[in-house]
């Protein structure tokens, strides 16, 4: 059963709170001892890392290996690697010209997701490329990402646009978009945040919601996407989708998986470390994709 907006994923510690506020969670971050001048203050460290960065692409690592190889292909279609990581994994080696920030410095979160400095891109830096960690993409596929990013305006974005079925369809408050890659631009951030409705999850619960606004949005669905969704419908906002079918091939997900192997809980304390490479064997994606090149060896 689906849960709305303003009831899902309550909190019912403060240890689970800080692990939701990790996961990107308006309605935790709104119970945590956090505060935007918090986000604001480590942002402003985020920035100064990025100084002379032209074209920043996010990589989290939760596994070395493939953080590794996903660094290798950024660099390859001419973007520099901004290395963020989950606390419970540690930062991974970083390639050479690559940029390793702990986003989690002055939180000490027990988790965090690439969604937390997603949400604020708006706060260090003009443009962001990001993926997740389970993604990797043929080498022609790539180029013509990348060359999208480098063209979209500020105030515009790319996200993927997943498969649907007709019962999503037709319940248009279910309907979100993906982070599996895309690109944000500050001004797209910027205006997202103003009208509370980004990345993170709950975002009926956004920070800066009245009563009124939050009623309205608590009808909607409450994964991380929807609020994406909400702004390009709702709000004028800019967003370039990329079709599922794009990506899907070098989208190693649990999603569909019947023979998936679990070693996480499924929720706010799922551990991607743990899983990643227990169901995937980077060698043979690497190969699936003809990304052989990826694969050379690394000190871990």
């Amino acid at each position: 059963m689906v849960t709305e907006g303003a009831k899902a994923n309550l909190p019912r510690n403060q240890e689970d709170i800080l692990y939701q506020v990790g996961t990107g969670n308006w309605e935790a971050f709104n119970a945590s001892p956090f505060s935007l001048g918090d986000v604001q203050a480590a942002a402003g460290e985020w920035a100064a890392q990025l100084l002379g960065v032209e074209r920043p692409w996010l990589c989290w690592n939760v596994d070395h290996a493939w953080c590794v190889a996903q660094q290798r292909l950024v660099k390859a279609v001419g973007w520099t690697p901004v290395v963020g990581f989950d606390p419970r994994v540690g930062p991974p080696p970083v390639e050479p010209g690559g940029v390793l920030i702990d986003f989690n410095a002055r939180f000490r979160l027990p988790t965090m997701w690439l969604h937390f400095p997603l949400e604020f891109t708006h706060l260090y830096c003009s443009r962001l490329a990001f993926w997740h960690a389970d993604c990797l993409i043929r080498l022609d596929k790539m180029r013509a990402l990348s060359d999208l990013f480098r063209s979209l305006p500020d105030g515009e974005m790319a996200a993927v646009q997943p498969k649907e079925g007709w019962r999503t369809r037709i319940r248009p408050q279910m309907r979100r978009y993906w982070e599996v890659v895309g690109l944000t631009t500050a001004a797209a951030s910027r205006n997202q945040f103003e009208n509370g409705c980004g990345w993170w999850i709950s975002f009926a619960n956004h920070m800066s919601s009245n009563p009124e606004v939050r009623a309205e949005r608590s009808k909607y669905y409450w994964d991380s996407g929807v609020g994406i969704r909400y702004w390009h419908k709702s709000c004028g906002g800019r967003v370039h989708l990329i079709p599922e079918e794009y990506i899907e091939e070098g989208h190693f997900t649990l999603i569909g998986r019947k023979n998936y192997k679990r070693a996480s809980p499924t929720d706010h304390r799922r551990n991607l470390s743990l899983e990643l490479s227990l169901n995937n064997d980077l060698k043979n994606a690497c190969d699936k994709l003809e990304l052989g090149f990826l694969c050379s060896p690394v000190s871990l």
